[in-house]
């Protein structure tokens, strides 16, 4: 049993270490997965932008479980940027993905370290921090979007 254990832990701790390319079978899984998780984010960050721009009504529930969902899907769709997932797919990622990698993480850093503000200000109730938390997160994903996205 405790051999099975072992090789058990084994097992994840090797699955832990390969690298994210290792995941997909084809680029363009990887594209599909990293656009999948962005679709999603953006999905529920636009409910929440409708609200804080009085495009739709306040409600906190949607709120506070569209925020969650936003600082979950934050975290994903990063592992979808791998060497040779630079074309195809009908991706609108730009080279520089991959010559300015250090930029990159630091943007994606930045929106991560945003989505757990944004959740936090959902769950209080308050619109008038839910405005401010969903301004400085819209401005971390601009920030990305704009050295990073082609249009």
């Amino acid at each position: 049993m405790k051999t099975l254990a072992c090789m058990a832990a084994a097992a994840t701790l090797l699955a832990l270490a390969s690298p994210a390319s290792a995941q997909f079978a084809k680029p363009e899984d990887a594209i599909k997965y990293r656009q999948s998780a962005m679709f999603v984010m953006g999905t529920h960050f636009g409910r929440i932008g409708a609200m804080a721009n009085g495009k739709a009504p306040y409600d906190a529930k949607v709120a506070e479980t569209s925020a969650a969902v936003v600082a979950d899907m934050s975290k994903l769709p990063w592992a979808g940027f791998v060497a040779g997932t630079e074309t195809g797919g009908n991706t609108k990622a730009k080279p520089e993905i991959w010559t300015e990698q250090a930029k990159f993480k630091e943007n994606n850093e930045k929106l991560m370290a945003q989505t757990p503000k944004l959740a936090a200000a959902a769950k209080t109730g308050d619109l008038a921090a839910l405005k401010i938390a969903f301004s400085a997160t819209a401005e971390a994903c601009k920030a990305c979007h704009d050295d990073f996205r082609n249009k």
